[in-house]
């Protein structure tokens, strides 16, 4: 059953070589403006072991993530030194929510 409170969305970029550190700077600043300003609930940022860079981001319905998405740039200033800092951008992925298990910080300690 699909969780209808509870949306997602891939991003991935191909990083311009040395444009590491702005980029990752950007993005934050972007998400952090999102979540304070637009009800984004949080992002991830990684990167793939082909080099790529790849957000998960989530928020609590495609509707908002929509509304947030024609609103434009949260911050101009930041969305250009991201797309300064991008070679190639691929479409992102939309993902509603069917199962969620995910947990911040781990609820029991490894065993050997």
């Amino acid at each position: 059953m699909k969780n209808e409170t509870c949306f997602a969305v891939i991003y991935r970029w191909k990083i311009r070589a040395g444009m590491e550190q702005s980029f990752q700077q950007a993005w934050k600043v972007v998400t952090k403006l999102i979540m304070k300003e637009r009800g984004g609930l949080g992002s991830r940022l990684h990167q793939a072991d082909n080099h790529d860079w790849v957000a998960y981001a989530q928020w609590p319905s495609k509707d908002m993530w929509q509304k947030s998405r024609a609103l434009g740039s949260v911050s101009l200033a930041a969305s250009e030194q991201m797309s300064a800092a991008v070679e190639e951008s691929y479409d992102p992925i939309l993902l509603d929510v069917v199962s969620d298990l995910l947990v911040t910080s781990p609820t029991k300690p490894l065993r050997p």
